[in-house]
């Protein structure tokens, strides 16, 4: 069986590859292949991948291709993790929504930021969002197309952000064996399997809402309610990402939350803290990833493969080391974390956790081997949440077994929680129609209907900005 990485020249790949091989013998995986047009990162990191498969004495093949009709022909499963503009539209997509200014080493003197608009550039969330999704969508959209040429029959597992207006993008076009996967949305599932010390998948969640906002209303082991009573224990709470919300607010709500609806429950918070710190969030990986691969560049990887693995475990738990360190009181700053970097290599196995690898080798294995597997994905809704369309991409609980991919019956939703889903997934539907149209007032509509915007003396100069700034991912609009 073979599965296919698209963007397997970016960082995280070696750590999607680790976690696949420790999975080859359950699922019959017998190649990994890792596809970027980026050939110089894809030569490093694939090196890095086969190294990981020699030490594990692995049978699977590791392989590499620039061509994706090579990569993808023949794969019975694909992830597709690809960031269209690198870093760099990262960047603008922070900058021009902050208005943060240009740094005086000129880092984006390629934008024109005109205007202070003081809103959210995170890059799956508000305005970013939007300006990642004209990136990423016509992308993915000419992968899917080869890969239905090619391997009709095959899945692919999207974690390209932002998820679910890709996903949505991808079923609208009618590529309908396509998930969209994210680790955030079993951040109360993992969370619980830890506390009570039982595997992952004998936790069974009630999770409802959008990608990167979604809640978790209900879970179960053994068919006995374990989330609501852990929602009144501060120990429990202190163990996990809710530590980033106020008890108050959990408790009022009844709900695990997505640690991404920060952005919406303390917008004007999270707006003042990205602009306090020096760098972007962007331009922090940016300068991560380039000193890594300068570092990897000047090793003999074939002669010192120890070196080249603890480099880049070290720069692994920098990078996580701060995110979302605004909303934690516990993190380290990005000043504090660079002045720990040359510790954080002990110890370090890169198996502390799959991430979206997880999400994604899971539904491989359930799909394999027939054992369900109960996970949050990004699916069609077909009637599991009331109030939204059938071909409405959710953030949901589905089971995963001999008979696929099925969504778990919700019901309707909270009157408080159903009105921000309501009018997030309307900027969806729009901001999808948009970039398929190629419309500047359907994205001024889609900016004017998303909460964290709602203005159109905001939304107007936004769109014309993230369209001059991305023209050549955007194309002619009209």
């Amino acid at each position: 069986m073979k599965l296919t990485l698209i963007g397997g020249g970016g960082v995280r790949a070696p750590l999607f590859v680790g976690s696949a091989l420790r999975r080859a013998e359950r699922s019959g995986l017998t190649e990994i292949c890792l596809q970027d047009i980026n050939e110089r990162k894809l030569e490093l990191f694939g090196r890095i991948s086969q190294e990981l498969a020699r030490r594990m004495q692995s049978p699977v093949r590791i392989t590499m291709a620039a061509d994706a009709e090579r990569a993808l022909e023949g794969a019975s499963y694909v992830v597709t993790t690809v960031r269209p503009g690198d870093e760099d539209g990262r960047i603008k997509d922070e900058r021009i929504a902050l208005a943060h200014g240009v740094d005086e080493d000129g880092r984006i003197k390629a934008e024109r930021i005109a205007l202070a608009h003081g809103v959210l550039g995170q890059e799956t969330t508000g305005p970013g969002g939007f300006a990642m999704a004209l990136r990423s969508i016509p992308v993915i959209l000419k992968y899917a197309e080869i890969l239905k040429k090619v391997s009709p029959d095959a899945w692919l597992f999207n974690f390209t952000n932002p998820a679910g207006l890709v996903t949505q993008a991808l079923q609208d076009e009618g590529y309908h064996r396509t998930v969209g996967i994210c680790d955030g949305a079993n951040g109360a599932q993992e969370a619980l399997a830890r506390w009570y010390k039982v595997p992952q998948n004998d936790v069974h969640c009630e999770v409802y809402g959008l990608n990167h906002l979604s809640f978790t209303r209900r879970a179960t082991i053994d068919g006995r309610e374990v989330l609501q009573p852990l929602l009144d224990d501060d120990g429990f709470i202190r163990s996990t990402s809710q530590r980033m919300f106020d008890a108050g607010l959990i408790r009022s709500q009844r709900n695990w939350i997505n640690e991404y609806l920060y952005y919406y429950y303390y917008a004007e918070k999270a707006v003042e803290a990205l602009k306090a710190d020096a760098r972007t969030r962007g331009e922090e990986v940016k300068d991560l990833n380039a000193a890594l691969i300068t570092r990897l560049s000047a090793m003999d990887m074939d002669a010192d493969a120890e070196a080249a693995l603890a480099a880049y475990y070290a720069y692994e738990r920098r990078r996580n080391a701060t995110y979302m360190h605004y909303a934690l009181a516990d993190a380290p700053s990005m000043e504090e974390a660079d002045r720990l970097v040359e510790g954080l290599a002990a110890g370090e196995t890169g198996e502390e956790g799959e991430g979206y690898a997880g999400v994604a080798l899971n539904l491989v294995d359930a799909l394999q081997t027939g054992k369900a597997c109960y996970s949050g994905l990004n699916v069609r809704n077909e009637g599991a949440i009331e109030g939204l369309r059938d071909d409405d991409v959710v953030e949901v609980s589905c089971v995963v077994g001999q008979d696929g991919i099925r969504p778990m019956k919700i019901g309707a939703m909270p009157e408080a929680q159903a009105q921000l889903v309501h009018s997030v997934k309307r900027y969806e539907r729009l901001a999808v129609r948009a970039i398929r149209q190629r419309s500047r007032d359907l994205a001024v509509q889609a900016l004017m209907a998303h909460p964290l915007v709602l203005s159109y003396s905001r939304a107007v100069p936004l769109v014309d900005e993230y369209l001059a700034a991305h023209a050549e991912f955007a194309g002619e609009w009209s």
